[in-house]
Formats: structure tokens, C-alpha cells, sequence
């Protein structure tokens, strides 16, 4: 969410960052909001004013009360319900102003960084210098994940189509296991080594906190919502960074760092046709997510070491990667500034996105109201929060089966997993 007051002090640093974006018609934007701005205030002037009269005519009703001049208090009386259903009007009107300005400014992306490339499409994002690792596997005729694993007898999309539609999948036997077992290696890397702490969050959660993070008002089409109102979490971003909002924390709490594992649940709007095949995009799917709650003048470094995080899980995997740097136009709607952890697919012959670690300034914040408060001092300011998956596990599992395939079809285990894996260290078909 962004403040209307720095809108108004600073409307053409606003403007460029909307036209960064992709928004239409950035200045129109700008022009209906101070409008609209300016029609507010000059409202809230008119009601201080009208409240400023009231309370003089109490005064000069009580004076003329003792008096006993009942003529003139019987006029201030009038004056003063009349007065009293002008502030009654205006407060309603009020109460409108805002809500149309706030519902304005919930649907505006947030402002790119100015170290965010220009650009408008993914085709435009630029890699991280030095932040590459690892070489391609060398393989000939690498196969997809999918042919891997139905060939295994652990993928199984006909059964899953039959119980649950299209972009469903059971894993059973060493893939189930395998996609555990990143699960747990994940949190305990990030818990024990990277000092986040582990939390189970709600995975059912009410509008005002998907509204906090930035998946609604704009993108309910992307969620999935029960009979009763509740939103499947599609990340859990959502109810981590969730957890500040309405309140004041003391800086010393800072920085706060959450880590969890859980399924995600996501419609795929718009998806029609992208990764029909396979499991790398899915309705349902399991991801370690990192969320970290910190002062302003932390965050910039705090993303870079998120990023590190993510990063190394790859490493210890031995999963050939690169990170790249978002455009301006590609970044997600909560982001002023983004990485996206890429994977080498061997099967795909291509690297595919498996985490996405992005920070959002205060722009969270706001919309939750979540602040924090300098030792003594009176005065509140708004954290920056940051979010990555830690990673898709899902993904993560996909990279493994390609990067690890052998030539008799079956999945060596990297050694990082073998403890979390009974010791096993390849994955084989049974035998029939």
C-alpha cells in the first residue's frame, strides 16, 4: 500500500515508478488520486471548522443558559443541530473519500528499487554477477522428470486426474520419500544453520491477511476460497508475514525470521497450456518458505542474505543454478525488488525458476499496519518484510530426478539427503 502523503510530496518519483511497471496511464493515475486527495482534505478543513463552531455555540449556549436568556440559547441550540448534522454528513462522506482513495491505492503495484532494471517481460531481467554455480551434468539424451518417474512407477497423473482433475499428481514410494526428505533437509538447513525460526502456520486465512501481503483485492482469481470464506494459502507467506500485523514491535525484537514448511495451493489463472506435463506447475504443492520482519535500514542486506540462503540448498544439492535480477515490469505485485533462483533442467535443456526471493519494503506493512518502535521514543515506523521459497520442493525434487537420472532410469541421491533418505543412496524401480 502506498502513502497518500508521500504521493502528494513526491508525484513524479511515483509517476516513473508506475511507468517502470507497466501501469497505464501513470500520470491519470497520479492526477485521480491527488484529486480526489485534495477533495478529502478540503472536506476534513470544512468539519474542523464545523466542529470548532459547535463547541462555541455549547460555550455560548451554556452562558446564555446562565443569563436565563432562553431566547438566544434556543437560537444557539438550532444553530448547533444544525451543525451537528452537517458534521454527520461530512463524516459520512468522509468515511466514502477514503475508502475509494484506499481502494485506489490497494490495486497499485509497488515502486521498483531504482537499482531494478528497466524492462518489461522476463526476457529482460539480468543476472546476478558472480551468483552462478556449478556446471551441467553431462548426459546424453537426458529424459524429462515425468518420463523418469512413471517409468519408476512413483508418478502416477492418471490416477490423480481421476480423483482431482488436471494438475495433480501422486508421488509414491522412493519419490514420496525423496520429496520428505527435501522437506526436512530444507528446515533444518535454514533452522539450524541460518538461525530462522521453524513455525506450522494456519493454512486456511481471512481476507484481511491475504489483502496484507498483497493477494487481494487483485489476484483472488489465483486463490482457491472455501464455502466459508476462508483463502487456501497459495504460499506461506501469507500467515508468516502476517504474523506482526496491528502491531508495534520494539526495534530490539528485530529482525524476525520465520521459516515453514507447508502445502501451497494455487488455481494457476491464466496458465492454460504452461507445463501441461509433469509437476512443475501444480494446484497443489509443498514449498519452504522464508519470511524475515526487519528496521528499514536492514532490508536491503537482509535480501541478499535471504538470497544466500535459498542459494544454498542448492549447493549442497550440487543442482547447477543461476539468480537472476528481475525487471521492473516482471516483478510481482508486493516487490520493489526481486531475485529469481534458477535451476538447471537437464531433461528441458533450459534453467526454470525454483525460488523467488523478493523485498517489499514497507509496502506489506502498511497494508497490515505492522510497525516497530525505536527504544523510548513515541513515534512508530513501518517494518520492511521479505519473502523466498527456501525452496520449491516440488521443483527442487523435479531437478533432482533430471539431474541425477542414470542410464538405467534410476535416481541417484545426492549425498546431502541420504541421512534424511534411511541411508538409500539411488532410487530404483521395484522389482516386479
Amino acid at each position: 500500500m502506498h502513502d497518500i502523503r508521500l504521493i502528494r510530496e513526491n508525484r513524479d518519483h511515483f509517476v516513473a515508478g508506475l511507468a517502470r511497471r507497466g501501469v497505464q496511464s501513470p500520470s491519470s493515475v497520479a492526477d485521480d488520486l491527488e484529486t480526489r486527495d485534495r477533495e478529502l482534505r478540503a472536506l476534513q478543513t470544512r468539519l474542523q471548522e464545523a466542529q470548532a463552531g459547535r463547541n462555541e455555540a455549547s460555550r455560548q449556549i451554556g452562558q446564555a443558559k446562565a443569563q436565563n436568556d432562553d431566547s438566544r440559547a434556543q437560537t444557539l441550540m438550532a444553530e448547533m443541530a444544525g451543525l451537528k448534522e452537517e458534521i454527520r454528513l461530512g463524516e459520512e462522506q468522509e468515511r466514502a473519500l477514503k475508502a475509494a482513495i484506499d481502494e485506489s491505492l490497494a490495486a497499485i503495484p509497488n515502486l521498483p528499487a531504482s537499482d531494478v532494471p528497466d524492462g518489461n517481460s522476463e526476457g529482460e531481467n539480468v543476472e546476478a554477477i558472480a551468483r552462478r554455480w556449478g556446471e551441467p551434468p553431462g548426459m546424453n539424451a537426458p529424459r524429462e522428470h515425468f518420463d523418469l518417474g512413471e517409468a519408476l512407477g512413483m508418478m502416477d497423473f492418471t490416477r490423480a486426474a481421476e480423483v482431482s482433475g488436471a494438475r495433480f499428481v501422486y508421488l509414491k514410494a522412493g519419490l514420496a520419500r525423496l520429496e520428505r526428505a527435501l522437506g526436512n533437509f530444507m528446515l533444518d538447513l535454514h533452522t539450524t544453520e541460518f538461525g530462522y525460526t521453524e513455525v506450522a502456520p494456519p493454512l486456511l486465512v481471512r481476507d484481511p491477511a491475504a489483502f496484507g501481503t498483497g493477494q487481494l483485492p487483485k489476484f483472488a482469481e489465483d486463490l482457491f476460497r472455501t464455502t466459508t470464506g476462508f483463502w487456501l494459502v497459495p504460499t506461506a507467506e501469507i500467515p508468516l508475514t502476517n504474523y506482526v500485523r496491528e502491531e508495534i514491535l520494539a526495534q530490539s525484537d528485530l529482525p524476525l525470521r520465520f521459516a515453514a514448511w507447508t502445502p501451497c495451493f494455487r488455481a494457476e489463472a491464466g496458465a492454460a497450456g504452461k507445463d501441461t506435463r509433469g509437476i512443475i506447475r501444480m494446484h497443489q504443492f509443498s514449498k519452504v518458505e522464508l519470511v524475515s520482519i526487519v528496521a528499514p535500514e536492514e532490508s536491503g542486506a537482509e535480501h541478499e542474505r535471504m538470497t544466500d540462503c535459498a542459494q544454498e540448498v542448492l549447493k549442497r544439492l550440487g543442482l547447477h543454478h543461476r539468480v537472476m535480477l528481475l525487471c521492473a515490469g516482471d516483478m510481482g505485485f508486493s516487490a520493489q525488488k526481486t531475485y529469481d533462483i534458477e535451476v538447471w533442467l537437464p531433461g528441458q535443456n533450459r534453467f526454470r525458476e525454483i525460488s523467488s526471493c523478493s523485498n517489499c519494503g514497507d509496502f506489506q506493512a502498511r497494508r497490515m499496519n505492522a510497525r516497530y518502535r525505536s527504544g523510548n521514543d513515541k513515534a512508530t515506523r513501518f517494518v520492511h518484510t521479505l519473502n523466498g521459497s527456501g525452496l520449491a520442493i516440488g521443483r527442487t525434487l523435479v531437478a533432482i530426478v533430471e539431474n541425477y537420472q542414470q542410464p538405467d532410469g534410476s535416481i541417484a541421491i545426492p549425498e546431502a539427503l541420504r541421512p534424511y533418505m534411511g541411508g538409500l543412496d539411488r532410487i530404483t524401480a521395484p522389482a516386479k
